[in-house]
């Protein structure tokens, strides 16, 4: 993933994630799209568009790609037990898509199915690789994992190294003398323990005498029932919380503000997604996913289908993760924070720090 196609595309989630050019599309028999335009589908998962999240900014990416090829985006609206015909009725319609998006590793086994079942149909899953029982990749599958166990780990240095700092914005305010930090899950599953265990280390590694509250809310997409666990992590002494939650995340973005303590963001700059909450935001964990959805289309406009399918992981050494400070706060924020976020980055890319779990889960 290049720094020019970041550049290109800006922060991820910093628009609203709705969009697309008008026209049609199609493909020639050579698999590029033909010059009238793209047609290009993608199915949310957990969460639905309008999560200022992971589904959003999959759909920027597509979106830059038919802003600046032609086409459109049909957007469809993800739901747990029928992704499998969803995605069938995608591939059987009468439009000829040039490629269907999948938002998240829930697609995975019922894309498993549709892959077989139309092998001519290009595909495309987020946060996951697909693979055949043999152990080969489906040639018409592009499946993108970006290092959400990276960038956690950074998630983690910001809180420790915050946690025992003075902080104060508007009302709100750290207790430097309690070194608590919290974190909360959506679904407890293989993939979110990866944020939760390296967010863990990452908190470690600028001090381990810190407590980290751990706690799941069961859902992606119940904001009360985010608040509700931050609320008791915060009562616990907590200043700051980090998110893997998806449309859960503002109500623990909520509960800071009810606390008047500090949290931190997951997938998108959220203090610019969501600003009605950036007063306690004090960074997020982000993903460039537009870049791999516009890399992905853009592959398939340009003929190269073969470069951008298989099993590709974006990590901090590829850019494709980072941690931002939150809009709001960064001018409050410690040049220490800089200094540790660098030196943990350098650490992992370089491999002197193994950060726990991988890009697609815990075991």
């Amino acid at each position: 993933m290049s720094g020019a196609l970041a550049g290109c595309l800006g922060e991820p989630g910093g628009g609203d994630g709705n969009g697309g050019g008008g026209g049609s599309g199609g493909e020639d028999s050579t698999g590029t799209a033909t010059e009238s335009g793209m047609n290009l589908a993608i199915i949310s998962g957990p969460g639905g568009f309008g999560d200022k999240a992971y589904n959003d900014i999959a759909l920027q990416g597509l979106n830059k790609a038919v802003d600046e090829f032609g086409g459109s985006v049909n957007q469809v609206q993800g739901e747990g037990g029928q992704y499998g015909s969803l995605q069938s009725q995608l591939a059987e319609s009468s439009t000829d898509y040039d490629l269907i998006v999948c938002v998240g590793f829930y697609q995975a086994e019922a894309l498993k199915q549709s892959a077989e079942e139309f092998p001519d149909q290009n595909w495309m899953i987020i946060n996951q690789g697909l693979f055949k029982e043999n152990g080969d990749h489906f040639e018409n599958v592009a499946g993108y994992v970006w290092a959400n166990h990276e960038m956690s780990y950074l998630a983690g240095v910001a809180a420790g190294t915050m946690t025992s700092r003075e902080l104060t914005y508007d009302n709100n305010a750290n207790d430097p003398d309690g070194k608590t930090v919290g974190f909360v899950g959506g679904v407890d599953s293989a993939l979110i323990r990866a944020f939760e265990e390296a967010y863990v280390k990452g908190v470690e590694f600028v001090d381990d005498s810190v407590d980290v509250k751990i706690g799941y809310a069961g859902s992606f997409e119940d904001p009360a029932a985010g608040k509700e666990v931050a609320l008791s992590q915060y009562d616990e002494g907590a200043d700051i919380i980090y998110h893997a939650a998806a449309g859960t995340g503002p109500g623990i973005f909520q509960a800071a503000q009810d606390r008047d303590r500090f949290a931190i963001g997951v997938d998108a700059d959220q203090s610019v997604t969501l600003p009605d909450y950036s007063d306690v935001i004090i960074g997020s964990a982000v993903k460039f996913m537009n870049v791999g959805t516009y890399e992905v289309a853009k592959g398939i406009r340009d003929g190269n289908w073969s470069e951008v399918s298989g099993k590709h992981v974006v990590g901090l050494k590829e850019d494709g993760v980072r941690f931002v400070k939150g809009a709001d706060l960064e001018s409050e924020l410690p040049d220490v924070l800089d200094e540790n976020l660098a030196d943990a980055k350098d650490g992992i890319v370089n491999g002197d720090i193994t950060v726990p779990c991988s890009a697609t889960g815990c075991n």
